[in-house]
């Protein structure tokens, strides 16, 4: 594990840097306070830091203060290393963010036992992170398909629409549906419509830029947001989405399986600045063109001119039955 050591002794440091390599730890050196900052704000910075109260430029509690304020950074562990050791100076140590505190001259393995228990902190520390992460991924990703679910798709749609209506730049919105689905589900069971759905979502997620945003609508409907899409090229771009689901069979636990897609399709710029509730309906209606037509196949939306202007604020979806 990574520590710094920062002590303007060049003996004491020394002596610390040798303690700690022995235990197996990767050391990083230095003289003052600044460097000893400069080193806990760099990428992959050391997660166990030992700080000299007295140091030039900048003072241990002082190197804490300036990492506690940074909010985004992980967790850093600091111990503060002192000579005198005063109660007023060992609350004044800790109220500035420090975690430990050990007076000069100090033992070894106590110094070691004091780093075991920041690194305890740490692990626990990094479960917890890991738990949030686990608990905000499930609550804006569908389970089965692992793209974003309905609620979390629709608030980015929201927001890029206002922001590419902002910028006069257009957004194209895809709603498609695997053909047939219910044919496979009753012809194969639903273990084989979960792989299906699941190689679908991997086909669109692969056939898109990294910057759009795919998500499960519902059932076997997906939503497609094209971030940015220039109009003259959007149509190809939806074929081309159209066509990543048909290009080869899927392989499932019954065997290959052929698979189509149905898409719906809309440019933002065609439309204004109209209800998502209103533009969703037009992919929808679109949608079901496609459908109509034999399926496997693109339709675009197109607008009918409005005389009156359209006011009214972005608004959530009402799914429209097929």
């Amino acid at each position: 594990m990574k520590i710094l050591i920062a002590d303007d002794d060049a003996l004491s440091r020394r002596l610390l840097e040798k303690t700690l390599e022995r235990a197996g730890y990767e050391v990083t050196a230095v003289e003052n306070g600044k460097q000893a900052l400069e080193q806990l704000q760099k990428l992959e910075a050391p997660r166990l830091a030992l700080l000299d109260w007295v140091m030039p430029e900048l003072d241990g509690p002082g190197v804490c203060r300036a990492v506690r304020k940074r909010s985004e950074q992980t967790y850093v562990y600091m111990v503060l290393l002192t000579s005198k050791g005063t109660k007023e100076e060992t609350v004044l140590g800790l109220e500035s963010g420090a975690d430990d505190y050990l007076t000069k001259p100090f033992n070894a393995e106590e110094l070691r036992a004091r780093l075991r228990v920041g690194e305890r902190i740490l692990l626990l520390e990094d479960r917890l992170v890991e738990a949030r992460e686990n608990m905000r991924f499930r609550a804006t990703h569908d389970p089965l398909t692992s793209l974003l679910n309905r609620g979390a798709i629709m608030d980015l749609l929201t927001r890029e629409l206002h922001r590419s209506h902002r910028e006069k730049k257009s957004t194209t919105i895809l709603l498609g549906d695997v053909d047939h689905f219910k044919r496979v589900n009753d012809t194969y069971g639903h273990v084989v419509g979960d792989e299906v759905l699941i190689e679908t979502a991997n086909r669109l997620l692969g056939s898109v830029r990294s910057y759009d945003f795919v998500g499960r609508y519902g059932g076997e409907e997906f939503l497609v947001v094209l971030n940015s899409c220039d109009p003259a090229f959007a149509p190809a771009r939806a074929e081309a989405i159209r066509k990543s689901i048909s290009n080869g069979p899927i392989q499932t636990a019954k065997g290959s399986l052929s698979l189509t897609m149905s898409l719906g399709a809309l440019m933002s710029s065609d439309w204004g600045l109209r209800p998502v509730e209103e533009l969703l309906h037009e992919v929808d209606t679109a949608l079901y063109k496609a459908k109509a037509s034999g399926r496997d196949c693109l339709r675009m939306a197109q607008p009918i001119a409005r005389t009156e202007p359209v006011t009214a604020p972005l608004l959530q979806p009402l799914r429209l039955q097929h």
